[in-house]
């Protein structure tokens, strides 16, 4: 039995040493190849390791390249080498910029990235202030929370399709997407990004400051679920857990960073009481319909500023009963009395007049 350890170890330790031999080989042959073949085509060749199998990993190895011309796609290979895949591929400038953006997939391509082969110090130096930028994109608070946003529709684009997907197979595929994408929406609100990709996301989540509540326990149910209608469900509720998680954190740091404007929240009810009227008008007219739809409109713009200005209880679809408008009517008529009356106690003063006389005579 030890005998048979020690040559395990002894394997081991030669597949590792075979690795780091293959990657160092593999670097110099594709820094030969640029400077023999495609000298003035390509910008940078870079490794990026953070992606692969510990058990894989090289002392050095190319990863991927950026073109200067169009002639540098001959230096694109695809290969295996004793089992193991290598891909030399193209990454052109500008999704390096979308990546300094936090705007692409693999945030960890341009962060986690090291410099192999450099055409010039202009094209090195191009490169580390991308590297740069996208470290200041991640302390941006305010930009991070836009791109959790971005995410966010992904996923609900995604869930949408797997809705109306039958096929065990194919929702499977999309509540990992899901699951993956709504990771990296977390991971925005942190600031962070994943270093290792898809490669233990519970394990980076459980180390932020926030992830919403029950967010990790969901997304392993979503994975152990059996069927598609349980993967469903459970793609649901980790994304109205996002949702609202995102959603908060956003009303919170707006608070901290100054109080809400009431002026123009003034200015937002002058433009919106004209959709008041519309609702009273089809209630008046006995005309569900276009009462209901009317205060469709009505009713995201209120959610909205009662969120921003802290005013609480601004529900009106609660009240919408087809056969009873008027109840509805009187909801409509309560929310508006006090959205005007958290304005008029501030101080500011709503810019109305009892006719075009009285306009005129304060506008000459």
């Amino acid at each position: 039995m030890l005998v048979f350890d020690h040559r395990k170890r002894l394997r081991v330790y030669k597949e590792v040493l075979t690795v780091k031999q293959t990657g160092a080989v593999l670097a110099d042959w594709a820094i030969r190849k640029i400077e023999s073949e495609y000298k003035d085509d390509v910008c940078l060749l870079l490794e990026h390791r953070t992606l692969r199998l510990d058990k894989d990993q090289g002392k050095t190895s190319f990863s991927f390249y950026i073109p200067a011309t169009s002639r540098a796609n001959g230096l694109a290979r695809t290969f295996i080498i004793d089992g193991i895949g290598y891909d030399l591929f193209p990454v052109p400038w500008e999704r390096i910029e979308r990546i300094a953006d936090v705007k692409e997939y693999n945030t960890t391509l341009l962060a986690d990235a090291e410099i192999l082969y450099a055409r010039t110090d202009d094209d090195r130096e191009r490169f580390t202030s991308l590297q740069a930028r996208l470290g200041a994109s991640l302390q941006n608070p305010h930009y991070m929370y836009n791109r959790a946003l971005e995410w966010l529709n992904t996923v609900m684009e995604v869930y949408q399709e797997t809705l109306f997907e039958e096929a065990l197979p194919k929702v499977r595929e999309n509540a990992g997407h899901i699951c993956d994408l709504l990771s990296i929406a977390v991971a925005c609100v942190n600031r962070r990004y994943f270093r290792h990709g898809q490669t233990d996301q519970i394990k980076a989540l459980l180390s932020m400051n926030e992830v919403p509540v029950g967010f990790t326990d969901l997304y392993e149910r979503i994975i152990r679920a059996k069927t598609a209608d349980e993967q469903k469900s459970l793609c649901h509720d980790i994304i109205d857990s996002t949702r609202r998680f995102v959603e908060q954190h956003d009303r919170n740091a707006a608070r901290r960073i100054s109080a809400p404007d009431f002026s123009e929240l003034a200015t937002w009810y002058q433009e919106l009481c004209y959709t008041w009227r519309r609702v009273y008008y089809w209630c008046d007219m006995n005309d569900p319909v276009n009462a209901y739809l009317w205060c469709c409109l009505l009713q995201n713009e209120v959610d909205k500023v009662g969120d921003e200005y802290g005013i609480a209880d601004l529900d009106i679809f609660g009240a919408f009963d087809a056969d009873n408008l008027s109840a509805f009517r009187k909801r409509a008529e309560s929310v508006e009395r006090k959205i005007v009356a958290a304005i008029e106690a501030t101080g500011v003063t709503i810019e109305s007049y009892p006719s075009v006389e009285g306009f005129l005579k304060e506008n000459p």
